[in-house]
């Protein structure tokens, strides 16, 4: 007995055996490694292949402020590593360590395991394959070589696919995966044509075909005329397939995609109705319903849907799950109120925005800009820079066009506040120097005063911190559930301590330790330093002898302060375009008693403002400042004569030789002429490429019978003016080298 079940136990091994052959077409043979590759070494495949596609779903970062890319994904520089195997359709590993290295990435495990099935289940007998599951795992290894962006070796698996099972079930999706394919190949009018002679002409043979195939055929039709920028066919096939969205991802993309193009083309309606489509998607991913809300606000038309819209961002605010996006909702409750005029509450929101805990770092760049641009409208230049320069100090996207601007703006603000800080301090300087020595001591010593109350409260400030750490102001001492003993309450403790060092300084473990004498003496050189640097901050007499009693101190603060004001009206008047400030700036500037060759350039500059103002009176005030004191110079002729002004005009070979001879009066050492002839000619050859030459000969010249600073002050005025030629160039290397 014992013996007939040893052969029978031979006899079933030998069978299973047999029946586990690649090379037997049977029954058995065929249903078992057709079973073995569905739910085992495939599924395995699948499943890794599922989470990779998850994974880049959930982790690609979308930049909301452009058009979203139908298919998320994003090779350069991130490419996955995956190896190649020896054959193109798989046919077996290379060696051990690109065995391992494979496997460590879920589009590596699923091309691994489709290999697998390949090598192992494969029943390729007689040239016909025996396996149903093995065109599944063609396309496996397809989609992962895909992901892996080596195309060419997965349009082979496709194609392997099409030729050899031109009747399987998931022939249609081989199709579509192979045109993507091609799409990233920049083959898209191939891809074209053979998606639509997969979906249309089907759909005329009325062949069905189930949705899920036509959401991905239409969605690889937007892909492909995307690459061809035929934005009216890549809406037509985003309709098409956002039809029935199976695809819950896709589908809510393809439906934000679609909104985004038609709010650019202005149809702000039409796109109202998809992003409330997305809303209403109860299977929609979260950042899609959440971009929606905000896609809302921005195609708002009129006050009344503005209401409604403002209603649903503040409820959406108050939801505790819509933290991640505080950011991008306080941004556009402040954008519609700054479009409705409500400026105070706009700031608000976009500082509520700025204060969100996010990453995203372009979304701030645009609260700054706002809150920048805001500033900038209002005139407070200095808060405006400050905005702009955050935004330069953390925008990664430094090249594009709206940085590039947002950097000639910053930079030419630079120059502003410079101007603006030399003329409020020496303002400061000049002030305290007209006072009397009693009113110098009264001022600095009320100065001291608040000095020693500001210190003193931020001593206090941070011995409470010390002392209660961050429990201050919340609950109390005792409440420690650590120990009720004071010994072992570690608040309570370090605040005993901080008491006693500020009542009793550093002291030694000693005995008679209360003496002063016991007091510690291991004061480091910081220590000292610090001490010295303390009383020199509460030393009246310090604060006195730094006020400049020479008078040719005096007066260069005054020059400086003199030119700023001047430079400053220049920079109102022609590159900020605000005639009011440069008024003010100017006519301070003619008040102030300024240097000789000022004085004609400050009554042009008024006289042209008053004139584009209106103010008649005040222009021909100027005006004959002008007429009659300066009856000879160019300006005085372009007053009495503006019809002739373009018949005056001095031709390109003139001033070529004007310029010469300016030079040759610069190189004969006629400094001060030089600049009087060049501050003469500038009116008449404002539309001249050479003026900038002109400026730099003037700066030269100011240069080399001036000061220092009232040099660099010409030669940052063109560097503002001409920063983009040879000239401002120039001018800009004067500079650096003058401040090193």
């Amino acid at each position: 007995m014992k013996i007939i079940k040893k052969i029978i136990f031979i006899l079933s091994v030998f069978a299973v055996i047999y029946s586990c052959s690649t090379k037997k077409d049977t029954v058995v043979s065929r249903n078992w490694h057709s079973l073995n590759t569905k739910y085992n070494v495939l599924f395995n495949g699948k499943e890794a292949f599922k989470k990779g596609v998850e994974a880049i779903n959930n982790d690609y970062k979308d930049d909301w402020f452009q058009q979203l890319p139908i298919e998320p994904l994003k090779f350069e520089g991130e490419k996955l590593e995956i190896p190649t195997f020896n054959s193109g359709m798989g046919a077996g590993f290379g060696d051990k360590n690109k065995e391992e290295k494979k496997a460590s990435t879920p589009f590596g495990i699923a091309e691994e395991k489709a290999v697998k099935s390949i090598q192992k289940h494969g029943m390729n007998i007689d040239g016909n394959e025996r396996n149903s599951q093995i065109d599944d795992a063609y396309l496996l290894l397809g989609k992962a070589r895909y992901y892996d962006e080596r195309y060419i070796p997965a349009i082979e698996a496709f194609n392997y696919v099409i030729t050899t099972y031109p009747f399987a079930s998931l022939i249609n999706e081989t199709k579509i995966w192979r045109a993507k394919t091609n799409i990233r190949l920049d083959n898209e009018e191939f891809a074209i044509e053979s998606l639509k002679l997969l979906l249309q002409v089907k759909d005329t043979l009325e062949i069905d075909l189930p949705e899920e195939i036509k959401e991905q055929g239409y969605t690889a039709l937007a892909m492909a005329y995307v690459k061809t920028d035929s934005i009216q066919k890549v809406k037509k096939y985003l309709v098409k397939a956002t039809k029935t969205l199976k695809d819950r991802n896709q589908g809510a993309r393809n439906l934000f995609i679609l909104g985004q193009i038609l709010s650019s083309e202005n149809k702000k309606d039409s796109a109202s109705m998809v992003f409330n489509k997305i809303i209403d998607f109860k299977k929609a991913p979260k950042k899609y319903k959440m971009h929606a809300h905000i896609e809302l606000a921005k195609n708002s038309t009129n006050d009344s849907t503005t209401v409604v819209v403002l209603e649903k961002l503040h409820k959406l605010i108050k939801e505790r799950e819509n933290k991640p996006y505080l950011d991008e909702l306080y941004y556009q409750v402040g954008f519609l109120h700054e479009k409705n005029d409500s400026i105070n509450l706009a700031v608000n929101y976009y500082k509520k925005s700025l204060r969100a805990q996010s990453v995203n770092v372009k979304q701030k760049t645009y609260t700054f800009e706002r809150l920048g641009n805001i500033n900038f409208k209002n005139s407070k230049y200095k808060l405006a820079s400050a905005y702009y320069d955050s935004i330069l100090n953390i925008s990664k996207d430094t090249h594009s066009l709206r940085i590039r601007r947002i950097k000639r703006k910053h930079k030419n603000l630079a120059s502003l506040i410079k101007f603006e800080n030399i003329v409020t301090k020496n303002d400061s300087i000049l002030k305290i120097t007209s006072l009397s020595k009693t009113d110098q001591e009264v001022y600095f010593q009320k100065y001291i005063d608040d000095l020693k109350k500001a210190d003193k409260d931020a001593a206090q400030l941070k011995l409470n911190k010390a002392a209660f750490g961050d429990t201050f102001g919340g609950s109390s001492l005792q409440s420690n559930k650590k120990g009720k003993w004071y010994f072992y309450n570690p608040q309570s403790l370090s605040f005993g301590q901080t008491e006693f060092k500020r009542i009793w300084g550093d002291r030694k473990l000693e005995d008679d330790w209360r003496w002063s004498s016991k007091t510690s003496s291991n004061i480091t050189d910081n220590d000292s330093v610090q001490v010295v640097q303390k009383k020199l901050r509460y030393d009246l007499e310090s604060y006195i002898k730094t006020i400049p009693t020479r008078k040719g101190a005096i007066d260069t603060l005054n020059l400086d302060r003199n030119q700023a004001l001047y430079e400053l009206g220049l920079i109102y008047k022609e590159q900020f375009k605000n005639p009011n400030i440069a008024l003010n700036r100017l006519e301070r500037v003619a008040s102030l008693n300024p240097k000789e060759e000022l004085i004609l350039p400050i009554n042009w500059h008024l006289y042209q403002i008053y004139k584009d103002l209106g103010n008649k009176t005040k222009a021909n005030k100027h005006k004959n400042v002008i007429l009659t004191d300066y009856a000879t110079t160019v300006f005085a002729k372009n007053i009495k004569y503006p019809n002739k002004k373009n018949k005056e005009e001095i031709s390109v070979t003139e001033i070529e030789t004007k310029y010469k001879e300016l030079y040759y009066l610069y190189k004969d050492n006629q400094f001060k002429e030089t600049v009087k002839q060049v501050v003469d000619l500038l009116p008449s050859i404002e539309n001249s490429k050479l003026i900038a030459k002109f400026e730099l000969l003037r700066a030269y010249a100011i240069g080399k019978y001036t000061d220092k600073k009232t040099y660099k002050f010409a030669l940052e005025a063109i560097i503002i003016k001409y920063g983009n030629t040879e000239e401002g160039k120039r001018a800009k290397e004067i500079v650096e080298q003058l401040s090193k």
